[in-house]
């Protein structure tokens, strides 16, 4: 479709990278496509956008963010009645606890303003680090998100869908309630295609920072050569070392769900330099770099793969993230609008 390649031609011309981590929304005929009216938040009105051009299928609607003196939320929406009996979507970004306030008590509204379903898409489910208790009196705010989002009111179409790209844990699957189905989606397809268009795609290396990588992705990236770290302990120092695979001569390619200071990444990174990699990359499909934490990965132009990356990709769930690196190399930015456009007609 001309719209379709427009936009895609666009933003090729940028550092944005849009590609398809499924089949694309085009292939759905428009007049056989289910009609979604997309509301967004502040954050997420760059990928809303970009998510609407994929097809003519989806519709944008705003939504009115303000606050009161006291700065507690006044929001409000629209021609609320234009939406009854319609397909409708909110696409969020929980980046902080004050913004996942703002947004939650327009979750619980949009259900039941007499809508045919709703789906709600959380490219990235921010407490996923946070599953774990080690010790008594340690608070798993993952579950708590989950259960927040499970008690989403039921819509005239059923219980609400949740889009989530590549949760940290995969047991987080189960913190979600029978009143929600969550959808599980990888960002690791457009790594791929974006691998394919590589001069020296036939050089790739996987690596994997630890087993947890490993675990996590390696059976979609079956199909190259995998190099697996992992951490060691060494006295009162744990450091990282190659647990199999062989990165001499070879672009290494670093894949983790999430990167936030970037140590692991970097202490990988030196290793498989150590270890004769030519060439140095890293992908993560979520950048949360807290307190400009990218700034530490500088750009390799050839030939010291030991302090730089030839390339660093994300995706867009982290939209605060994307407007601090765009169009600053090694950045890549692969674009979420595509598959969440796919995910939108399921």
């Amino acid at each position: 479709m001309n719209k379709d390649n427009s936009t895609h031609n666009n933003n090729t011309s940028s550092s944005l990278v849009s590609v398809s981590a499924a089949t694309s929304a085009s292939q759905f005929h428009t007049k056989n496509a289910k009609k979604v009216v997309l509301f967004y938040c502040t954050e997420t009105k760059s990928l809303a956008e970009k998510i609407a051009a994929e097809t003519d299928a989806i519709e944008l609607r705003t939504i009115s963010w303000g606050k009161f003196p006291d700065g507690f939320p006044n929001i409000f929406i629209p021609n609320a009645q234009g939406i009854r009996g319609q397909h409708v979507a909110f696409l969020a970004s929980f980046s902080s606890p004050a913004v996942i306030f703002e947004q939650i008590p327009v979750i619980y509204a949009l259900p039941k303003l007499f809508v045919a379903s709703f789906s709600l898409v959380l490219p990235f489910f921010p407490t996923g680090t946070s599953e774990r208790m080690e010790d008594e009196g340690d608070v798993a705010t993952a579950f708590t998100l989950a259960r927040l989002l499970s008690n989403i009111p039921i819509s005239r179409g059923g219980p609400t869908s949740l889009v989530i790209f590549d949760i940290h844990a995969l047991q987080e699957r189960f913190y979600f309630g029978d009143n929600i189905l969550p959808c599980f989606e990888s960002g690791i397809p457009l790594l791929k295609r974006r691998l394919q268009d590589l001069p020296d795609s036939d050089n790739i290396s996987i690596a994997f920072p630890d087993d947890g990588a490993w675990k996590r992705f390696h059976m979609q990236l079956q199909h190259f050569p995998t190099i697996v770290c992992a951490k060691v302990r060494e006295g009162d120092q744990r450091i990282v070392r190659i647990k199999e695979g062989e990165p001499k001569g070879r672009h290494v390619v670093i894949v983790d769900d999430l990167v936030q200071s970037g140590g692991t990444l970097i202490e990988c990174q030196k290793v498989l330099a150590s270890h004769g990699a030519a060439k140095i990359s890293a992908y993560v499909t979520h950048g949360i770099f807290p307190n400009k934490s990218w700034t530490r990965f500088g750009h390799d132009n050839g030939g010291h793969p030991e302090t730089a990356f030839t390339y660093f990709w994300i995706t867009d769930s982290c939209p605060l993230t994307v407007k601090e690196v765009m169009n600053k190399p090694p950045f890549e930015v692969l674009s979420l609008a595509s598959s969440i456009s796919t995910s939108l007609q399921i």
